[in-house]
């Protein structure tokens, strides 16, 4: 495990230093949906320091089974309102707030608790209809209305492009959400600070780097194939 971390911490590395980018602007999100509790303790062990979740039900349980550790979880899957409790109580930053309708529950349920809640948008920067996430120019609206909610902090963008056996052909769908997050935070929206750009995987991270993304959700160069 030590191993792996440290060559994907490297390639992270390298990748950002080629593109001209300080390392430390880039984040590892180790993704360990279904990853037993065990192999994530010796992931932290080795030195892991943020792992991001799909699912809440297996996520509280595992969260629960590891609460000792020096860790933040992060939620990367879809998120219904009717879960918006939970990802509230369990989860540091939501990747993947995709309407209006989701963030006022996660509003509410974050008042409840006396947090404020830190979410990043989703954007849909492909139109598939298979992915969740705002159009662009949905996307815009939306994070001038979660900011004006008082329990939320939108603090970037998260994107899923079409899968593609060469990542060179998703870079142009990775430019597009930092592209968008530059026209929005030229609106100087108060209290809107877009410094996070959640986009890349293990497929794609390299090139994700390189046109700006400061969280990568690697699982499967970390943890193996999925079972």
């Amino acid at each position: 495990m030590k191993e792996r971390l440290q060559t994907l911490l490297g390639r992270i590395r390298k990748a950002a230093v080629d593109c001209g980018r300080d390392p430390q602007s880039v984040r590892l999100v180790a993704v360990s949906k279904t990853v037993s509790a065990e192999r994530v303790r010796e992931a932290v062990a080795a030195g892991v320091d943020t792992l991001g979740e799909n699912y809440i039900q297996e996520a509280r349980a595992k969260i629960e089974a590891l609460a000792a550790l020096p860790v933040a979880w992060h939620f990367i899957g879809h998120l219904q309102s009717n879960k918006a409790k939970y990802a509230v109580r369990l989860f540091e930053l939501i990747h993947t707030v995709d309407s209006l309708k989701l963030a006022a529950e996660l509003d509410r349920q974050a008042a409840r608790v006396g947090k404020t809640q830190r979410v990043l948008v989703q954007v849909n920067v492909s139109g598939e209809a298979a992915k969740s996430g705002a159009s662009e120019t949905e996307a815009s609206r939306l994070v001038a209305e979660i900011a004006k909610l008082a329990h939320l902090s939108v603090e970037g963008l998260m994107t899923m492009p079409p899968f593609f056996d060469q990542p060179m052909k998703a870079r142009p769908f990775f430019g597009a959400l930092r592209r968008l997050r530059d026209t929005i935070q030229q609106r100087r929206l108060p209290g809107v600070d877009l410094r996070e750009l959640s986009m890349g995987m293990t497929g794609d991270f390299e090139v994700a780097i390189a046109e700006g993304a400061t969280l990568v959700r690697i699982g499967t160069a970390l943890f193996g194939e999925r079972r």
